[in-house]
């Protein structure tokens, strides 16, 4: 990692600020200040009033008794998934855009359950839930309530429109738990590398979202402003990769332009003490390394909200960590202690 982000460890958010954009010539105090001091930028989410069954929902039918589950995250879509024995599921729009859309997996009879909500990668401009179809079915299998779900990308719309359809979706469930049978009081949210950085964007959007239990990241760059240094001519293919994906997230402009965007989506500079614990994983030398989610367990942690930082070794990232021994058992384990508490 950079020099300036190894100082900032140790100093806080607002120090993370100043030195991730403080540019070359007499500029650079006057844009350190601004972002530091910048406001956090968070216009109110927009969800639809009830989530409106899409054109073509998915049928609802089960296969055949599904053996005993594994934990796994799947590379590759599932043309058309299949709940398992017992469960539904349906595909609904919670926003007019083609990709607000999400499926939610739930289980028509006994108790209310508790939600999973999982959001899927590829560097804010990419990606499916399709591709997370293994992971969704896996948690429905333990029991949840699962909503896996689509967002508009980068190139559909600047950011916070991400963000916001995440709560939008969460909310459009939350309207509805005699529908879906589930606990609105209790939710997590799991993301993988880019829809990590959603599900913390998520997570310490307000002083704690109502319901919300615990935030899972697999690889999320929880900090663009680091991710925005890594990325220079030095850095790797991947990371130069994800320096230009956090520029497009932004609209196309950078830390020095956009100073109040940039720091609206530093998911380390709005830890309050409402918010839901979190825990990351990372590979030790993955692109995303984990000093980003160390930077933001330092401000969770000054603020009273504890956050674990699993660090695997190798280069693993998002979906292939996920299926490195230890794991998933550690993330499922995580989210079945966060989910037994009682509602509030």
């Amino acid at each position: 990692m950079g020099t300036a982000v190894r100082t900032a460890m140790g100093m806080g958010a607002a120090a993370l600020a100043a030195l991730m954009l403080t540019s070359p010539g007499a500029r650079a105090a006057t844009v350190a200040a601004t972002v530091a001091a910048a406001p956090a930028g968070n216009p109110a989410p927009q969800p639809s009033a009830t989530p409106v069954p899409s054109a073509s929902p998915v049928s609802s039918a089960s296969a055949t008794p599904s053996a005993p589950p594994t934990p796994s995250a799947s590379a590759s879509p599932s043309a058309s998934p299949t709940p398992p024995a017992g469960a539904r599921m349906h595909t609904y729009s919670y926003g007019p855009h083609p990709r607000q859309i999400m499926d939610v997996w739930w289980h028509p009879t006994g108790p209310r359950r508790p939600a999973v909500f999982v959001v899927h990668g590829g560097w804010w401009s990419g990606g499916d839930k399709k591709y997370m179809t293994s992971v969704t079915r896996y948690y429905v299998q333990q029991g949840y309530t699962v909503v896996n779900l689509d967002y508009r990308l980068s190139g559909d719309a600047p950011w916070p429109a991400q963000r916001t359809d995440v709560l939008s979706a969460v909310a459009a469930v939350r309207r509805h738990p005699a529908l879906f049978n589930t606990d609105p009081g209790r939710y997590v949210l799991l993301g993988f590398s880019a829809g990590g950085h959603l599900a913390a964007a998520v997570g310490t959007y307000g002083d704690g979202r109502p319901g919300l239990r615990g935030v899972v990241g697999i690889s999320p760059p929880v900090s663009p402003l680091s991710a925005y240094e890594d990325g220079t001519a030095a850095g790797t293919f991947d990371q130069r990769k994800l320096r230009r994906a956090a520029v497009r997230l932004a609209g196309g402009c950078s830390p020095a332009r956009c100073p109040r965007v940039w720091s609206s989506m530093e998911v380390p500079f709005h830890a309050t003490p409402g918010d839901a614990p979190m825990l990351a994983v990372h590979s030790a030398d993955e692109f995303v390394p984990p000093y980003q989610s160390e930077v933001l367990k330092e401000s969770l942690e000054n603020v009273g909200v504890p956050m674990t930082v699993k660090t695997m070794a190798g280069t693993f990232h998002s979906a292939p960590l996920y299926r490195e021994p230890g794991v998933p058992e550690t993330v499922r384990a995580w989210i079945a202690a966060r989910l037994a508490q009682p509602a509030h």
